[in-house]
């Protein structure tokens, strides 16, 4: 994973200035974790007052020195701030933080990398919420909060797979054998080999690639479930690899793009 997971101060800072008053940008830094009693002497008076850009400058400092999490805490809620006074914030953020990687999934901010909000339309719609969340989290740096998010999502379509086709208990199935009978219930593989068929492959094409992706499909649940059960935040024994949170992110959108079939 490549892009910054943090969300960068610079563009909301921009955006502070030209949207909101003196006044408001103290209250809207107040919700963060920031010391107001270091702006305490920096008030609008009539003369010699102090001015936005005076004001920012001592915000900066404090951004300055806060560690890449509790920076990432600051700047996620005054968005959210900002996002909640005025609503066309969400259109004047959403234009400057794309040019740095950043979407709007909702009212959440995503990195790009980590998912493509365009990617949602394709995965079922009851297990959006938990890949949303699953974003913000390792956005956030909670990476326990994401991988459970991520398995969660699958947790959710595989339970509706198992009621629609009466495969039985899915609480009693583990995270592994839900996946692998949600596929097999919906024809995945068949359905791709008729694809490939319609197409002009030959058998000793098609053959040796559906039981691939198969396979891949059955490894790729595997290891989410060996992750969740051994970094999650439920049953968590292990440090937690932020490389594999962002792989098993990627993992359950494919599974679920696979069962939205």
């Amino acid at each position: 994973m490549t892009t910054n997971s943090t969300i960068p101060w610079a563009p909301v800072r921009s955006t502070l200035t030209e949207k909101f008053s003196f006044g408001d940008i103290k209250q809207i830094v107040g919700y963060g974790d920031i010391d107001m009693s270091l702006l305490a002497h920096l008030e609008q008076k009539q003369q010699n007052g102090a001015t936005k850009s005076q004001l920012l400058s001592e915000i900066d400092k404090q951004v300055g020195r806060m560690d890449e999490t509790r920076r990432g805490a600051f700047v996620s809620i005054c968005c959210e701030e900002m996002m909640r006074r005025k609503d066309d914030v969400v259109a004047e953020l959403g234009r400057v933080l794309s040019r740095v990687g950043w979407k709007f999934s909702g009212t959440a901010l995503i990195p790009v990398e980590v998912f493509d909000v365009a990617e949602l339309a394709s995965i079922p719609e009851q297990a959006r919420v938990d890949i949303q969340k699953a974003s913000s989290r390792l956005r956030d740096a909670d990476l326990s909060g994401a991988l459970s998010a991520a398995c969660g999502a699958l947790d959710t379509v595989t339970a509706n797979i198992y009621d629609r086709y009466n495969l039985g208990d899915a609480g009693r199935a583990s995270f592994q054998e839900r996946v692998k009978r949600s596929v097999d219930a919906l024809n995945v593989k068949n359905r791709l080999v008729q694809e490939l068929v319609e197409i002009g492959w030959s058998e000793a094409d098609y053959k040796p690639l559906a039981a691939n992706i198969e396979g891949s499909l059955n490894q790729a649940a595997y290891v989410m479930q060996k992750l969740r059960s051994d970094m999650g935040d439920v049953h968590g024994t292990k440090p937690v690899i932020t490389a594999l949170v962002y792989d098993s992110i990627k993992w359950s959108a494919l599974l679920l793009r696979t069962l939205a079939l």
